[in-house]
């Protein structure tokens, strides 16, 4: 197996994205790092050497899309890992998003990655290698008041990463949903985008938790450059996991998930057993 690995990961400009760029180059790899302006990727092309390459890659495009993945291929002559970062939070009570934002949010954190995944899966079957990370979050796990619009988005996109390792499993290529909890990126900060909560009934749960999130931003215990050498020393495991939970929050949250949702599947069991046909009619 090759010690240097190609990347390719989207939304560089900051947050994971960044600091997983900058940590590969650090230590070897070569960085196809994807940016919404052109003067981002060329300064980052020009900083990082002949090993790192910027490209133009707004994920709600599919013509940038294919486009940067294919540049990347014919400059790099291969990829090993592809990072589906790109994504922000949309917050505010589910009442009060209005449906041009959710359709917003799932462009980004949806169909963003689907457009990613359909443009390098041909070059990654071909090979029968590669590893795809996905940038989930214990979002994609738990829910929160406030967070439910993220949340069915991160939720979808956990979705299609454990479908997406069942069908390519078997052509040797790997996948793992990366769920953090609180770090500190950008992700509570300039790059939320929140709805002030209006409806007094919301305010004790979505308003409370939304002042939270915001006076928490730039002191999350996650540390990025911990989490950079974290993935960066995970696909170079012989057998990732499907799941990585990235903080001690995320892991907490992530036992207390699934813990209450077996607790509540054995109060249940009897009931949902019963709605089958009888055996032998």
């Amino acid at each position: 197996m090759a010690t240097t690995k190609t990347w390719f990961i989207t939304g560089v400009s900051t947050g994971f994205g960044k600091e997983l760029a900058e940590y590969c180059l650090r230590h070897g790899d070569q960085v196809a790092a994807t940016f919404r302006q052109q003067e981002q990727a060329d300064e980052f092309t020009q900083k990082a050497g002949e090993n790192g390459r910027g490209f133009v890659c707004d994920v709600v495009s599919e013509q940038q899309v294919q486009a940067a993945v294919q540049a990347a291929i014919q400059h790099f002559g291969q990829l090993d890992v592809v990072v589906n970062n790109a994504g922000y939070g949309s917050l505010g009570s589910i009442e009060e998003i209005d449906e041009a934002e959710v359709q917003r949010q799932f462009d980004v954190n949806v169909f963003g990655p689907l457009r990613v995944l359909r443009a390098v899966l041909p070059h990654l079957r071909e090979r029968k290698s590669g590893h795809v990370l996905n940038i989930t979050s214990i979002g994609g796990l738990k829910t929160f008041p406030g967070v439910g619009v993220y949340n069915a988005s991160k939720f979808a996109l956990e979705a299609l990463g454990e479908s997406l390792a069942q069908q390519v499993g078997p052509l040797g290529i790997k996948v793992t949903n990366i769920e953090p909890s609180g770090f500190r990126t950008d992700w509570a900060g300039r790059s939320a985008s929140f709805v002030d909560t209006a409806i007094d009934d919301y305010r004790a749960t979505v308003g409370e938790n939304l002042k939270g999130i915001q006076s928490y931003s730039g002191r999350q215990p996650g540390d990025p450059q911990r989490a950079a050498k974290i993935m960066f020393d995970l696909v170079r495991q012989e057998n990732p996991p499907l799941h990585l939970p990235l903080g001690k929050a995320a892991v907490k949250g992530a036992r207390e998930k699934f813990t209450n949702l077996v607790k509540e599947l054995e109060q249940v069991a009897d009931l949902g057993d019963s709605a089958d046909y009888p055996a032998g009619e």
